[in-house]
């Protein structure tokens, strides 16, 4: 019987989620989703230092709005749990005194504790290896006086070790270069290295998937699976992201580069389908023309053969690009409600009308943060220079301008209805008895009252967003202003 596909997703409640960390979530689901395998969550809180008040719940949140789901963790359950590592700290202990039962371990007093960071980092710090070689009455007769101490991997002084990666192919390292890491701390709870590698045999998890700066700690990994006869799980190293500095050079991606977490995303205005289809293509290739996919589109082609070696960078003009497609796709009524809290910086009379306002932004912003930057122009009606009132494509001047502004500022101050359709209609009305192109009629109308060439929706449409009587007391100015340059 083939083994079932089993992945997890392994995060240290040390904060935010970070998009390297979200991107392994991702890849562990849509190749355990893609083989009908499990997905499982397990909290890695065994670093109490690191530990922030409330980053489970954002791991939690985060999966559930991703569309993440897991099939087994701490919230939902599972026949392997408890999934988080806090409360298995006896099975740790249990497994550790195995190992120095049969040699591959050693009791150390020497009052050397390492400190954990997890996997979005590692310090180690080197050992002389004096408790190495103890012998039984000395060890016997400091646990006997109450000594603190740790519990050390006995690795090999000698040789090498080997193991195979999905990615990277057979990777050899020699065992002198490698140290006799601590597995369990003085306080009882265990290292990262060793509490991953029990819980990856004992909650059976087929594929591991982390970034390819813990390649070498895998050889620790694999001596520890030798060590206990299990047969480890197969690894995936995963490219590191990249975030492009001001210089043009490339480090990795952190908060100097701008939004680094997906709340953060959230927050500007991206969509989760968008951020998950943008990330699912950093270190993956689908093999194939588009780049558009929907969650599921991603499972049914996620295969490790996309999997690439090179680093990914997170480029924000793409992430935007894809940002825009997704929002183009929204209803009339999901972007109103996911616009509700960018408006609030607009001024009332745009809040008044942004069942209009929105039609004319849905196909226009990336994000939408860049909501109250594209209507900032508005509010910011200054003394603008008059050569903006000369257009050479619909053969107009200052004087032509002025001619068209003089005959719409008394109509304009006629119509009653000033709503979007009928405003449209009066200004072609006009154009129509001119015998000119609408372009011709429109230009003078939009930079008299907004002082701008290009806006998001024509001279009716700012004229509507405006109201009467400030687009009156604008295109007054306008002519007054153009009266005195000619």
């Amino acid at each position: 019987m083939e083994k079932e596909i089993r992945t997890r997703f392994a995060p240290s409640p040390t904060g935010y989620m970070h998009i390297g960390n979200l991107r392994t979530a991702l890849y562990a689901y849509l190749f355990a989703k893609h083989n009908n395998g499990k997905f499982v969550l397990r909290i890695e809180d065994t670093d109490q230092k690191r530990y922030v008040e409330g980053a489970t719940e954002i791991i939690y949140s985060t999966l559930k709005q991703t569309g993440l789901i897991h099939d087994e963790g701490p919230d939902v359950g599972g026949k392997y749990g408890p999934y988080i590592q806090s409360e298995r700290k006896s099975i740790y202990k249990e497994y550790a005194l195995k190992l120095v039962e049969s040699g591959n371990a050693y009791f150390c007093f020497c009052g050397q504790d390492e400190e954990h960071t997890g996997e979005e980092g590692e310090q180690t710090f080197g050992y002389n290896r004096h408790c190495r070689n103890l012998s039984k009455e000395e060890i016997e007769k400091n646990l006997s006086e109450g000594k603190s101490y740790v519990i050390r991997q006995k690795i090999p002084l000698t040789g090498t070790t080997t193991f195979h990666d999905e990615v990277y192919g057979d990777i050899t390292v020699d065992n002198d270069s490698l140290d006799d890491q601590v597995l369990l701390k003085s306080d009882g709870m265990p290292t990262y290295n060793f509490c991953n590698v029990v819980d990856d045999h004992l909650m059976e998890i087929s594929h591991v998937m982390r970034g390819k700066e813990y390649i070498s700690s895998t050889p620790k990994y694999q001596l520890l699976y030798e060590a206990f006869g299990w047969e480890p799980p197969k690894t995936v190293h995963l490219s590191v992201i990249m975030g492009q500095n001001a210089d043009g050079t490339v480090s990795k991606l952190s908060k100097r580069h701008g939004a680094v977490s997906f709340s953060q995303l959230i927050e500007e205005g991206y969509l989760q389908e968008a951020i998950i289809n943008y990330i699912a293509l950093l270190g993956w290739s689908p093999k194939q023309e588009r780049e558009v996919y929907s969650l599921n589109e991603l499972i049914e082609l996620f295969d490790l053969a996309g999997v690439v070696k090179t680093n990914a960078i997170f480029d924000y003009k793409k992430l935007d690009w894809f940002n825009a497609i997704y929002i183009n796709q929204l209803s009339h009524q999901q972007f109103l409600d996911y616009s509700k809290k960018y408006i609030e910086k607009l001024p009332k009379y745009l809040q008044d009308k942004w069942d209009f306002a929105s039609t004319l932004a849905q196909s226009r912003i990336n994000k939408f943060s860049d909501i109250p930057v594209m209507f900032e122009f508005l509010d910011k009606y200054s003394d603008f220079d008059l050569s903006l009132f000369e257009n050479k494509k619909n053969k107009l001047d200052k004087t032509g301008s002025l001619e068209i502004l003089q005959d719409m500022l008394t109509i304009l101050n006629e119509t009653q209805d000033w709503s979007n359709e009928n405003l449209n209609t009066v200004i072609a009305n006009y154009t129509t008895l001119k015998e000119y192109k609408i372009g011709k009629t429109m230009w003078p109308i939009r930079i008299a009252v907004t002082g701008q060439t290009v806006t998001p929706g024509g001279g009716a449409e700012m004229l509507y967003l405006l109201g009467k009587d400030e687009s009156i007391r604008r295109i007054l100015t306008s002519i007054n202003r153009l009266k005195n340059c000619i």
